[in-house]
C-alpha cells in the first residue's frame, strides 16, 4: 500500500508538468479568441458610428458584429466607453502608420506622403476628435494621441534636416491635414482618388520655396575668378 501511494506521489509532479502546456496553450487560445471578438465588435462599432453617427444604437453595434447586446454592455458599459475605445484604436492605427512610414528611411517629403497614403487607405476604421469623435478622456487614449503627435514632430524635423519640408510647417498643420484626407466623403461609395489628390496639392504647399531647397551633391568650394 504504501509502495503503491509512493509511485502516486512520484507520477503526480510528472503529470502536472505534461498538463502544463496544454493549460497554457489553451489559455493563449482563449485570449486570441477574445482578442479576435473584441477586434471584431470595434470594427463593426467603427463602420456603424461613420454610418450613422456617435448615437447609433448599441443594439444596432452588437448586431453588426454577430454579439448579443449582454456581451457588448459587459465589454464597454456604455457609449462613452466604447467611443473611448474607437478612439484609441484610431490613434493606434494612426501611430502604427507614423512608425511604419518612419523606419522607411525616406526623406521626409517622402515619409511624410507614405503617412498619409496608410492613414488615408484606413479612413473607413478612423473615429477621431477631428472627425466628430469624442474627445479623450482616458490616460492611456492621451498617451497614444501623444505618439502620434511626437512621430509627427520627428517626421517634419527629418524633412527640416533635409531641406524637404519648410520650416514653419508645424505639427498641427500636419494633423489638420491628416484628418481633412482622412474624412470619407459622403454619397461616395466606391473608390475615390481625391483624397490622393489633395495630398499631392498639399505636399507641394509643404515643400520649401525653391530659393531654399537645399540643391543635390556637396557645397562647392569657393572659386577665385582666377579658376573660372
Amino acid at each position: 500500500m504504501i509502495g503503491r501511494w509512493l509511485r502516486r506521489c512520484h507520477d503526480w509532479p510528472v503529470a502536472m508538468e505534461h498538463d502544463t502546456p496544454a493549460r497554457g496553450s489553451e489559455k493563449r487560445r482563449v485570449r486570441s479568441d477574445a482578442q479576435a471578438n473584441r477586434e471584431r465588435v470595434l470594427a463593426a462599432a467603427v463602420t456603424a458610428v461613420l454610418r450613422e453617427g456617435r448615437q447609433v444604437p448599441m443594439g444596432t453595434i452588437a448586431a453588426d458584429a454577430g454579439v448579443g447586446i449582454g456581451t457588448l454592455y459587459r465589454r464597454y458599459p456604455n457609449r462613452e466607453a466604447l467611443l473611448e475605445a474607437l478612439t484609441l484604436r484610431a490613434f493606434h492605427l494612426v501611430l502604427e502608420c507614423a512608425e511604419n512610414a518612419e523606419n522607411l528611411n525616406e526623406p521626409g517629403l517622402a515619409t511624410l506622403s507614405s503617412f498619409l497614403d496608410c492613414v488615408i487607405s484606413h479612413a473607413d476604421q478612423l473615429v477621431l476628435p477631428l472627425h466628430g469623435g469624442p474627445i479623450p478622456t482616458a490616460a492611456e487614449t492621451f498617451a497614444a494621441r501623444s505618439s502620434v503627435h511626437q512621430a509627427l514632430q520627428r517626421i517634419l524635423e527629418r524633412g527640416r534636416r533635409d531641406g524637404t519640408i519648410r520650416a514653419d510647417a508645424t505639427t498641427r498643420d500636419i494633423i489638420v491635414l491628416t484628418a481633412l484626407l482622412a474624412q470619407p466623403l459622403p454619397h461616395n461609395p466606391g473608390p475615390d482618388e481625391t483624397p490622393r489628390r489633395l495630398k499631392a496639392f498639399f505636399l507641394d504647399g509643404l515643400a520649401p520655396p525653391l530659393a531654399e531647397r537645399a540643391l543635390p551633391g556637396t557645397k562647392p568650394r569657393s572659386l577665385r575668378d582666377e579658376d573660372l
